[in-house]
This record gives structure tokens, sequence and C-alpha cells, in this order.
């Protein structure tokens, strides 16, 4: 068990709702999803551990999959849940209940990282993630450009580095400052992978350039630390109940600042909230200047913010041991939707992509923005016709 778990006696909170105004959607292919996932998984022998493999098999692979990437074409979608399944297990086996040590989550990282730049040929002693991710790795070259595989790859190097910065909080003695912890989770959460492959499922092939722009790389950041924010809130008590477990947002806020856990959870939903009105008005900003794929990719980035907090809110692997989950999921207004920089240097830089406009010197933003969203379709569809094809089907708006 880890110092900082040791260290600090952590109490369950009633869960509060959550302020995303970004329209559900869903891929009518779950289930086929699902059943696909699992059935891979089981096939890889992930996990030794039935009852391991009978939790993994509740985690709804199939929903997160088509929730979040609703647009997608199928046979790639196929893999994203192959690779959902296999990063949760890798995740459970070497990081959050294991007691891992930074030192050898770099050896096994180090070795996965080598398996995903060379592929070829199998390695006789690899293990069943590495060999997992292997299978993944090769299956996205039937999908994916080889710019496309370069920006999986290192999305992946993101993530893997990611995992050993986070086992070595674990091992410090206290809980690290809110700004390591902002940069640290954005990075463990296993999202740089994901946003690396919106294009990939959604049957089109961004530009570097168009990913390298300032904007754009801020609000894919945004979208990073929008989801492993939100899993903070509604896992914290899960986390608490199987592993004593206080490495989150919430709990670092309260160390930071000698606050009660219910006052720094209300403290860190107002930044989460401030990062969700920041990501809605610079997207906005920025839509009339880019062309349809870049569009695409921006209503997806919307779409795996949205259809994140739908699966959780259903998922059975996070399903409140204490009974206190607030029975409002969503709430329509933000609870503070400054737009005022969050005094967080490392992702600080997120604000300066906005212009100054009349509305960032308020500290309330009225919800007609959202309103106009959903009735007029101002980040609505990208081309009529591209559907499936280009990341922007279902005439989801954004």
């Amino acid at each position: 068990m880890s110092r900082v778990r040791e260290r600090i006696a952590v109490q369950p909170l009633e869960t509060i709702p959550f302020y995303c105004p970004i329209p559900p959607a869903v891929h009518p292919r779950l289930k086929e999803l699902d059943h696909l996932s699992v059935d891979w998984m089981l096939q890889k022998d992930l996990d030794t551990s039935r009852q391991q493999r009978k939790r993994l098999a509740q985690c709804d692979f199939g929903g997160l999959t088509a929730k979040t990437m609703p647009y997608g074409q199928t046979g790639p979608l196929g893999v994203v849940a192959k690779l959902h399944a296999v990063l949760f297990s890798l995740d459970d086996a070497l990081c959050d209940e294991s007691g891992a040590t930074a030192h050898g989550l770099a050896h096994s990282t180090s070795r996965i990282m080598r398996v995903l730049e060379a592929p070829t040929p199998h390695w006789p002693d690899d293990t069943p993630h590495a060999a997992a991710l292997r299978a993944v790795r090769q299956e996205l070259t039937e999908h994916a450009s080889p710019r496309q595989l370069r920006r999986w790859t290192e999305g992946m190097r993101t993530y893997l580095s990611g995992l050993v910065w986070e086992a070595a909080c674990r091992q410090d003695p206290g809980l690290p400052s809110l700004n390591d912890y902002a940069a640290m989770w954005m990075r463990a959460i296993g999202m740089a992978p994901s946003t690396a492959l919106m294009d990939i499922v959604g049957g089109y092939d961004l530009d570097d350039e168009d990913l390298d722009r300032p904007e754009v790389k801020a609000l894919t950041e945004m979208t990073w630390t929008l989801v492993a924010w939100d899993n903070d809130f509604y896992s914290r008590n899960k986390e608490i109940h199987r592993a004593a477990d206080n490495l989150n947002l919430i709990d670092v806020l309260a160390h930071e600042r000698g606050l009660e856990p219910a006052r720094a959870q209300q403290e860190a939903m107002a930044m989460r909230d401030r990062v969700m009105t920041l990501f809605l008005r610079l997207r906005e900003h920025i839509w009339p200047t880019v062309g349809v794929e870049l569009r695409c990719y921006l209503a997806a980035l919307g779409h795996f913010v949205r259809g994140h907090l739908d699966w959780a809110e259903q998922c059975a692997r996070y399903a409140d041991p204490y009974g206190s989950r607030t029975s409002r999921w969503w709430t329509s207004t933000p609870s503070d939707d400054s737009l005022e920089p969050l005094p967080v240097p490392s992702i600080a830089w997120w604000w300066e992509q906005l212009p100054p406009t009349p509305q960032r010197r308020r500290s309330r933003l009225t919800s007609d923005l959202h309103q106009e969203e959903r009735d007029t379709g101002a980040l609505g569809t990208c081309t009529e016709g591209v559907g499936v094809g280009t990341g922007c089907g279902w005439g989801a708006q954004v």
C-alpha cells in the first residue's frame, strides 16, 4: 500500500451533478462492440483471477466506445473497444491496485512502448498485456495511415510515461501539488491515445499542422483533463472503498488548501466547470476558421467528454459502494463559468488562446450560447452527406 494511502484517512462524499451541455449520442452497434471486446479480452488471458475477469467483463467497453465515438466506422471501432479492454486491465494489474512502483512501471511500460514502436517480430517473453497491445497495433495498420499510426504511438508514449509519474506520486510521502497533479493526471488517464484515434475512427486523416495549432492543442488537452477530472468525481468513493486511494483532484485540493473534503469537492467542480466553459467558448471561437475535417475532430472531442459521462452514469464498475451517488447526474448550469485562467501554471496557457472579449470579464455567462447550438446547429454536422465517413454523423450537435 502506498505512503499516500497510509498517510491520510479519507471519507466518502455524495457526488454532485455534472455540467455538460453537449447532446448525447450513441453508435447503434454498442452490444456488438461489447461482446467483441470481452471475448477478445478473455482470449488474450489478460487476467488470471476469475473475479478480476468478471469485474472487467462488467466494464461495458462497448458502451464506452459507442458513446464516446458515436460517429465511428465499425471496423476501427472494434479496435478501440479492444484497446479499452486491455488498458483497463493494464491499469488494474500494474497501477491502481497492486502497489506499483515507478521503478517497476518504467521497466514494464518501456517494454510495451518498444513493442508498439516495432511490433514485429514477436518477443518470446511477451507479457499478456504487451502481446495484446501488439495485436491492437497491428490491427490498426488496416485502418490508419502511417502518420496516424505515428500519432497514436506517441499518444501511447504520453500515456505510459504518465503511469510512471502517477506511480511516483503514489510512493511519495504526501500528495502532489495541484499543479503537478493536473499535468500528471491528464497524461495518466489514457486520453492521448484516444484522441489520436478520432480521425482514424471517423475515416479521415488530419494534417499535423491542424493538430499543432495552439488552439487545437489546448482543446485536446482540455478534453484529456475533463475526462480525467470527471473520473475523479464519480470514482472517488469506489477507490476509497477498494484501496483507500486518495490520489484524486478533490483530495489534492483539500490537502493543498487546507479544506474539508466537501468544500474541496465544490471548489474542484468549480475548476472543472471553468475548463468546460473555456472548452465550449474556444471551440466556438475557432470553428469558422477551420475546415471540414478539423471541425469533425472538434466535434469528436465534445462527443468524448459527453459520452464518457453517459457511460460512467450506468457503468457497474463505478457503482457507489456507499450509496452516496446523487439522484441528479446532470445540471444545466455551471457552478463557475468565469473565463479567467485557473491559477494552475501547467494548464494556464489554455486561456491565452481565447482573445479578450467583453464576455470574458463577466463572472457568470448565460446559457444562451448552448441553447443556440442546440436550436440552430451553430456547431452542428460538418457537411451534409459525409456522416460516418468524416466523424460528424448522427446529426449530433456539439
